[in-house]
């Protein structure tokens, strides 16, 4: 029998137009491509703030954004962003970087910017490589982990993670980054001190004019976050990375992420891994 909830009627009238006014608005705000295929999405999670303004329409909720309200920008943002993330994604990036790092390891401090951390897995996860490719707890690395979401950099910063979000780590790396709950922590595990006292957690969102990063960046991660722009919004993105990095410095991008048509600013290295491209290297100030 085929299945009828998705013609159940919703709660809120959602029109095309109500669809159309999200897409520009956060677009315009955060540089996110909506596709139309995204109108459910949008639908399940705005409604959630239509019922906590108590508010009937949609039309409603757009006149509050067009409104003096930050709080509730900032909570539209939080609504539409995803943030699928988990420790050591990727792993094959991580001993690309310890050994990029350690042929850098002369530079000190070493900068790395993980620009998209959500819950904070991809930036503790950069700290753990660090502690391994300097056997120390405490190497001579600062991480700078910033995303547009301000909901998951709360929970980035506090460094607690239930036990399902590190069920697969080897129970080594358990035992040496990790501090198990007990009591009313039970259940959960809570991310050693040195690693956390390793990142710095920030709003930023990328589409800003200005960005506020120092680097320069030994390494840019800046992973699943691309496959949301258009390529003109990528371009601009990536145009603005370079002045932040080391003329060496690798940029990490996602496994589905391709900056063919940014070959003037990047180069691939292979495996979603980007060098600056020769000719853009001057754009960078921060010669080897």
């Amino acid at each position: 029998m085929r299945d009828m909830s998705h013609f159940a009627e919703r709660e809120f009238h959602f029109t095309e137009q109500d669809f159309r006014s999200v897409r520009t608005l956060i677009y315009e705000h955060a540089g996110i491509n909506l596709s139309d295929a995204k109108k459910d999405m949008v639908y399940s999670r705005l409604a959630r703030r239509l019922r906590a303004n108590g508010l009937a329409t949609f039309r409603d909720y757009l006149a509050l954004l067009n409104g003096d309200n930050p709080s509730e920008w900032e909570a539209f943002v939080n609504s539409l962003t995803t943030n699928l993330t988990a420790f050591y994604r990727e792993p094959h990036h991580f001993s690309i970087l310890a050994q990029h790092i350690q042929k850098v390891a002369h530079r000190k401090p070493i900068e790395i910017w993980c620009c998209a951390s959500s819950t904070g897995e991809e930036p503790y996860t950069i700290a753990m490589t660090m502690v391994e490719a300097f056997g120390s707890y405490t190497p001579p690395v600062h991480i700078l982990a910033t995303d547009l979401d301000t909901n998951v950099l709360e929970k980035a910063e506090r460094g607690v993670y239930p036990l399902e979000r590190v069920a697969k780590l080897p129970r080594e790396t358990l035992k040496r980054f990790f501090l198990k709950g007990s009591g009313k922590n039970e259940g959960n595990v809570l991310v050693r001190k040195e690693l956390r006292d390793m990142v710095t957690f920030r709003q930023l969102n990328l589409l800003d004019d200005k960005w506020p990063v120092r680097g320069p960046f030994e390494a840019i991660f800046c992973r699943n976050v691309m496959i949301y722009f258009d390529k003109p919004t990528q371009y601009q993105i990536l145009k603005k990375f370079i002045p932040a990095m080391r003329s060496d410095a690798l940029l990490f991008a996602g496994h589905s992420e391709s900056f063919q048509h940014a070959s003037d600013l990047f180069t691939t290295q292979g495996r979603t891994v980007y060098a600056i491209a020769e000719k853009s290297r001057h754009l960078s100030g921060h010669a080897r």
